[in-house]
């Protein structure tokens, strides 16, 4: 099942694009014999400014995904304060030496995949006594140039993370290689999860979100369907 394609930044209604896609998900989910609300959409707002996402707010959205400590920073303070309720979730790659920011920002963290991060972090939470839900980035692709980790190396690094830091994972995220067919991905993630219990899925994005909600996903991440074309940056 393909998703719609993105609209253009002209055309774009985020409010409308979030309704037609939230029906289109419980559609598919219907189809998969899961409940229609098994599955949260991460709006991913990077590279839009705050104008463009209140329409979203206004709507009543409240999940929204960054992949950028330092523009989530500069832009949702403010949003932040008008609209307590929202939750923040860091979908990028996380450098050590953001860990105080991400810490300070976010409220997930999708992007957990290494110990000297999994240390940065607990550090950073004991400090200032906040606590973001974490998720282990897993390379389903097993891609030299993207983060995450191995399928095989999860449950020792799972177990670190919980014996070594006393951190608490929620769940698991992946990004399939762009050229493969994403269903093996994603029922690759589904299973070790399942082998771990642990009960998030963050997986599907903009072009693929429907067959990630049916193959297991607890949020999906969908930017350009929901905003349009991203600004050139």
């Amino acid at each position: 099942m393909s998703s719609h394609a993105a609209l253009s930044e002209n055309d774009a209604d985020p409010a409308a694009n979030l309704a037609r896609i939230r029906e289109e998900i419980e559609g598919a989910l219907k189809e998969a014999g899961r409940p229609a609300s098994s599955v949260v959409i991460t709006a991913v707002s990077k590279f839009h400014d705050a104008a463009r996402i209140r329409p979203a707010l206004e709507a009543g959205h409240r999940t929204f995904g960054e992949n950028r400590v330092q523009e989530a920073m500069a832009k949702w303070p403010d949003l932040k304060a008008d609209y307590p309720d929202i939750e923040l979730r860091l979908i990028g790659p996380l450098q050590t030496n953001k860990a105080k920011e991400a810490v300070a920002t976010f409220d997930v963290i999708e992007s957990l995949d290494r110990p000297k991060l999994a240390k940065a972090l607990a550090a950073e939470m004991d400090k200032q006594g906040r606590r973001p839900k974490l998720y282990i980035q897993v390379n389903t692709g097993e891609e030299p140039q993207k983060a995450g980790l191995a399928p095989a190396d999860v449950p020792a690094f799972l177990t670190q993370c919980q014996a070594e830091h006393g951190l608490e994972i929620e769940g698991l995220m992946c990004i399939p290689p762009v050229e493969d067919d994403p269903a093996p991905h994603f029922a690759l993630l589904a299973k070790i999860a399942k082998s771990l219990n642990l009960s998030g899925l963050s997986m599907g994005m903009s072009g693929d979100y429907l067959l990630a909600a049916q193959l297991g996903a607890t949020h999906v991440r969908i930017g350009t369907a929901i905003f349009g074309t991203r600004p050139v940056h």
